[in-house]
C-alpha cells in the first residue's frame, strides 16, 4: 500500500491554527474517515464561537445554505468519496476491449457518466440539458517508430506520441534551437535548416507555440525532451499538428543532443500514422432556477478521462462541483449558477471549445465568470489558482479577460489565506483547462487544480511539502504518475487524497458562493 508522511503545510496569514497534516494512507475510506475533522476544521471565518453539529446530508440538500458557514459544512468528505466511488463503479462496469474499464471521450463508461449527473441535478431540482456535438480527433493506428541507425527506442518507455500529433514516416538529421533550445520564440529557429527533425527542450511556452514554431521553420519533425524525469512525459497539443510531434525521457533527449555537440548530426527514422477519430460527444448544462439569467456564473469541470477509470483527472473536479450544486440546489443567489460537466477536455478541449463558440452574442454577454475545477484531490498536492494572466496564449485573449478575473483569483486566496494554507498563482495559468476556451471569448474566469504527473521541486515541497518528483501515482517516484500515461490504468480510487480533496473542494464552494452573489459592474464585450 502507498504511505504518504506529509509533510507540512506552511502557514501564512494565520486566521486559525495551522493545519498540519500527517497522513498514513491505508486504504482510501480509512483515510477519508482519518481526515473528516481535518477538512471540517477548514471552513470560513465565522464571528460565532458556538460549535454545531454536522448537518446531514438530506438536511444540506434540502435547507437554504446562503452563508459561508453553512454551505462549507454541508460539503463532507463522506458525500464526496460516495460520488467518487460512483465514478470508479461506472468506470469498471464499462470495460473497453483491453479489458480495462474507462470513462473516455465516446465510450460507453463516459456516457454512463452523463447520465448519472443529469440524473441527480434533475432531482435537486436543477433544469439540465444534455448538449450533443460531434468530435473530430486523431489516434495512432498501429505501432509506431522511433529510433536512430544504432538504436531503437521502447514505446512508453523511452518516447509517446504526442496528443494530436501529425503523421509521417521519414528519417532526417536532428537539430537543436538555438537560443534557450526551447524554440518558445520564431528567433530560436532562425537558422534551423528546413527538412531536419527540431529537437526542443521542453519550455516555459505551450507545447502548441514550440509546435508552431518548427513547422514555420520547415521542421519536418519535432521531438520534445525535458529535465530530470526518468520516463517521457505526455505532450497534450490543444491544435493539430502537421507534422509528427514526439516526446523522449531526459535519458534519450540528452543522448540525442550530445551526439549532435560532438559528432555529426544523428539520424533519427519516425513511423508514425495517424488515422481520423470521431463521434458523438455531449456536455451536461445544469441551470439553477434561482438568480439574475442576465449575470450567469459557469462552474465547470470536465467529465472525461483518458487512459482509465479517470477518478483523479477528472472525476474529483466533477464530484466537487456537482456537491457544490447539491448543496446549492435550496439557495437563492444575486446571479444565477450554471454548472457544467464539459467532454472531450482530453483530447483536445472539445466540449468547452464547442459550447463556447457556439453561444449567441447575447448568450456570451450575460455570463459574467466561469470558475474550472481539473484535478482536486492530488495526493502529493500543491495548490495552484488558474489565473488566466500566467496562460500561454494570453495574448489571444480579449483585454478585459485578465484584470475582470482578478475578483476570483482573490476569492480562492482570501479562502486559503483565512485557514492558513499557501496558494500561488499556477506558472502556466489556465492553459490546458476548460476555462481557457472561456477566457478566448472574452469571460473571465479562475479555477484551482491540486497538480498531476511530474515533477514537484524543491521550492513546492518548500512550500507544500511532500515529495519531489510525482505529483500522483507513485510517490515518492519520478515515472510521471498514473493519470496521462497509457497502459498504466492506475487513475482509480486510491489515487486521490480525501483530506486535499475536502479541502478543495471547500475552498471552491467558497468561490462558487461568493461569486454567486457578486455585484459584477462591468458587461462583457
Amino acid at each position: 500500500m502507498f504511505e504518504l508522511v506529509s509533510s507540512r503545510l506552511k502557514c501564512v496569514g494565520l486566521s486559525i491554527a495551522c493545519i498540519v497534516v500527517a497522513v498514513s494512507v491505508l486504504q482510501s475510506s480509512l483515510l477519508a474517515q482519518a481526515h473528516q475533522g481535518l477538512i471540517a476544521s477548514a471552513q470560513a471565518p465565522s464571528s460565532s464561537s458556538t460549535t454545531e453539529a454536522v448537518p446531514s446530508e438530506q438536511v444540506c440538500h434540502t435547507r437554504v445554505n446562503d452563508t459561508p458557514e453553512k454551505l462549507l459544512g454541508c460539503i463532507q468528505p463522506s458525500s464526496l468519496w460516495n460520488h467518487l466511488a460512483h465514478f470508479q463503479k461506472i468506470a469498471n462496469e464499462h470495460k473497453g476491449s483491453d479489458g480495462h474499464g474507462n470513462r473516455d471521450t465516446g465510450t460507453a463508461g463516459y456516457k454512463a457518466s452523463v447520465d448519472y449527473v443529469a440524473a441527480l441535478m434533475r432531482q435537486a431540482g436543477y433544469h439540465v440539458t444534455i448538449q450533443q456535438y460531434q468530435y473530430n480527433a486523431s489516434e495512432v493506428a498501429g505501432v509506431p517508430q522511433f529510433g536512430a541507425p544504432d538504436q531503437s527506442y521502447a514505446l512508453t518507455r523511452d518516447w509517446l506520441v504526442a496528443q494530436r500529433s501529425g503523421g509521417g514516416t521519414l528519417t532526417a538529421s536532428i537539430e537543436p534551437a538555438g537560443g534557450s533550445g526551447e524554440g518558445c520564440f520564431l528567433g530560436d529557429l532562425a537558422r534551423f535548416v528546413p527538412g531536419h527533425i527540431a529537437l526542443l527542450e521542453r519550455g516555459t511556452c505551450a507545447y502548441d507555440a514550440q509546435v508552431a514554431n518548427a513547422e514555420k521553420a520547415g521542421a519536418a519533425a519535432v521531438i520534445l525532451y525535458g529535465p530530470g524525469n526518468a520516463s517521457p512525459f505526455p505532450a497534450r497539443l490543444t491544435r493539430p499538428a502537421t507534422i509528427p510531434v514526439v516526446s523522449v525521457s531526459y535519458a534519450v533527449g540528452s543522448e540525442l543532443l550530445r551526439r549532435y555537440t560532438t559528432v555529426n548530426p544523428p539520424t533519427v527514422h519516425l513511423d508514425i500514422r495517424m488515422r481520423p477519430r470521431s463521434g458523438v460527444d455531449y456536455n451536461v448544462i445544469a441551470e439553477s432556477p434561482f438568480g439574475d439569467k442576465n449575470h450567469v456564473v459557469v462552474v465547470d469541470a470536465h467529465l472525461d478521462s483518458i487512459y482509465g477509470a479517470g477518478m483523479l483527472d477528472n472525476a474529483s473536479g466533477s464530484t466537487t462541483i456537482l456537491e457544490i450544486a447539491l448543496n446549492m440546489a435550496k439557495t437563492s443567489t444575486r446571479n444565477q449558477l450554471r454548472y457544467i460537466w464539459f467532454g472531450g477536455e482530453e483530447i483536445g478541449l472539445f466540449g468547452s471549445a464547442y459550447y463556447t463558440t457556439n453561444l449567441s452574442s447575447a448568450e456570451r454577454k450575460r455570463i459574467a465568470f466561469d470558475i474550472d475545477m481539473d484535478v482536486t484531490a492530488t495526493l502529493n498536492f500543491d495548490m495552484w489558482i488558474a489565473d488566466p494572466a500566467f496562460a500561454y496564449n494570453v495574448s489571444q485573449f480579449p483585454k478585459n479577460v485578465v484584470p475582470q478575473s482578478k475578483v476570483g483569483n482573490q476569492f480562492f486566496k482570501d479562502f486559503f489565506n483565512s485557514i492558513g494554507v499557501v496558494s500561488q498563482s499556477a506558472s502556466f495559468g489556465n492553459s490546458g483547462t476548460d476555462s481557457n476556451s472561456f477566457a478566448l471569448i472574452g469571460i473571465p474566469d479562475s479555477g484551482i487544480l491540486t497538480r498531476q504527473d511530474c515533477c514537484k521541486e524543491q521550492s513546492e515541497v518548500a512550500i507544500w511539502g511532500g515529495f519531489l518528483g510525482n505529483y500522483e501515482g507513485t510517490v515518492p517516484g519520478n515515472d510521471g504518475g498514473c493519470v496521462d500515461y497509457p497502459n498504466r490504468w492506475c487513475d482509480n480510487l486510491s489515487n486521490n487524497d480525501p483530506f486535499v480533496f475536502g479541502l478543495a473542494s471547500k475552498a471552491s464552494a467558497y468561490v462558487t458562493l461568493k461569486l454567486a452573489n457578486h455585484v459584477f459592474k462591468a458587461a462583457q464585450p
